[in-house]
């Protein structure tokens, strides 16, 4: 089994021709600071490790920093952690949080999967599943049975594209096909808002 963390899933995902968050990796406090320089403020800062699989659980992502003075505070905090190897930043964005999912099941072969994502993911697994390949018409029916589709289709008075989540899905189900060695594929979350959606945390595991 090869685990590939964070930034090797997502290089693989945005060569498949998905909508991966621009990031980079920085090994020390001055290449962050460079980097945070690049991409400008607000900006989301995450440990990179491969001994580190669940990294909100150990407090090693930092959302919405907005100045160098909290970017430090957040590498050095970060720097402490088991097995920290760096950083990743990436542009803080504001959205509905999404959960893709594929994963290779012993009697169904590879499924697709599809719900509320980020910290409401374990809360309340309002997921929907599907037996790969899946068509256009299939990802529309996964996400009406969800929950979540409420919150989509204008939940307080806003609404969220389902275009790139439908198309997401549509790929995955063909990677499947594409890359039988898959053994699970987790997007979590593709940040949605009323006009794009972007992958920005992904995590894949081959057999």
């Amino acid at each position: 089994m090869q685990v590939m963390i964070e930034k090797e899933a997502e290089d693989f995902l945005e060569s498949e021709g998905f909508n991966v968050a621009e990031r980079k990796i920085c090994k020390s406090l001055p290449e962050t600071l460079k980097a945070a320089m690049k991409f400008s403020y607000p900006i989301v800062m995450k440990v990179v490790s491969r001994k580190i699989l669940h990294k909100s659980d150990v407090g090693g992502v930092a959302l919405d920093i907005k100045s160098n003075n909290e970017l430090k505070e957040e590498f050095r905090r970060m720097s402490r952690l088991n097995g920290f190897e760096g950083v990743m930043i990436q542009h803080y964005i504001e959205g509905v949080y999404v959960l893709l999912g594929l994963k290779k099941d012993q009697s169904f072969g590879h499924v697709v999967v599809v719900g509320a994502g980020g910290i409401y993911t374990e809360l309340f697994k309002d997921v929907s599943f599907r037996v790969c390949p899946i068509t256009r018409h299939d990802a529309q029916d996964m996400l009406k049975e969800t929950n979540f589709y409420k919150v989509l289709k204008g939940a307080r008075g806003k609404h969220y594209v389902t275009e790139p989540i439908i198309e997401a899905l549509v790929k995955m189900s063909h990677l499947a096909k594409k890359h039988p060695e898959i053994k699970e594929l987790d997007i979590n979350p593709m940040i949605i808002d009323s006009r794009k959606g972007k992958i920005v945390d992904a995590r894949i595991i081959l057999e």
